[in-house]
């Protein structure tokens, strides 16, 4: 299993926010999509299979999943492209269907945390949609991305009309709570190898589809910690024999070592 970890970008924070500024040219082409009729829509012939593997589809019959596809919108997204910023209103629920967003805040210092980084199937904007409050973190490309998205006061339509949708968006937000618990046990309780070790296993993939890569500075931003600390513990596992590091390439050489770490330092 191999991902690639090359130099981390240095981005600029402060006042005149680059990830503002991107996020402002975004936000003005989302506005456009969301203004017209779903029949002048930029809509793909989106596949059945695609939305029943998202969670908050799952059950629906044909019509249901026809309903559905018929208020859905597609935008594109290039790697470093911030789909929602932290502190803004959010109008759509997107559904990752290639690619890679992260989603993470951002202290005033400009420290990242990532919380999460959805993958196709994978939706995210979720909790914005339903309290009507702005959106607590932000959401960046981490490849290219192709995302579908329903606008918030369509899919609030679709809660009512499809009460299968409904009780599944109970299901996601549950799921949502458990992932957000087991990330404050990491930072909280889990050594920063063991936490790299569990993102080296979680990021690896099964080589069945290509992943982003991650860099230093982003497994860092995951682990809670910085990029100098990341860089110590990758040595360290390679060191013990579990990985092997050749340029910007990182290989998984002793999965079972890496699951070890993982569990002795919960």
């Amino acid at each position: 299993m191999t991902y690639v970890t090359p130099p981390s970008p240095v981005k600029g924070r402060g006042p005149a926010s680059p990830l503002r500024l991107k996020f402002r040219r975004s936000w003005h082409n989302l506005r456009g999509v969301l203004g017209k009729t779903p029949d002048n829509r930029s809509i793909m012939a989106i596949e059945r299979e695609f939305l029943e593997s998202i969670p908050y589809f799952a059950g629906l019959d044909t019509a249901g999943l026809e309903s559905v596809r018929r208020l859905m919108f597609e935008r594109t997204f290039a790697r470093g492209e911030i789909v929602q910023l932290e502190g803004e209103p959010a109008e759509a629920l997107y559904f990752v269907a290639s690619g890679a967003v992260k989603v993470f805040k951002t202290s005033a210092e400009g420290r990242e945390q990532i919380l999460s980084v959805a993958r196709p199937g994978d939706s995210f904007n979720d909790i914005p949609i339903f309290d009507d409050g702005p959106a607590p973190a932000s959401a960046e490309a981490m490849s290219q991305v192709v995302l579908n998205g329903i606008a918030r006061n369509e899919f609030r339509t679709l809660l009512r009309e499809q009460p299968q949708v409904a009780l599944n968006t109970t299901r996601v937000l549950a799921e949502r709570t458990r992932e957000l618990v087991e990330l404050v046990e990491d930072l909280s309780f889990r050594h920063v190898i063991g936490r790299v070790a569990k993102i080296l296993l979680e990021h690896a993939g099964d080589g069945t589809a290509p992943r982003p890569r991650l860099t230093q500075q982003e497994m860092a931003a995951m682990a809670g910690t910085v990029r100098e600390v990341v860089a110590r513990s990758l040595k360290s596992l390679e060191e013990e024999g579990a990985i092997s590091l050749e340029r910007h390439r990182i290989t998984i050489t002793d999965k079972e070592a890496l699951q070890g770490l993982v569990a002795a330092s919960a």
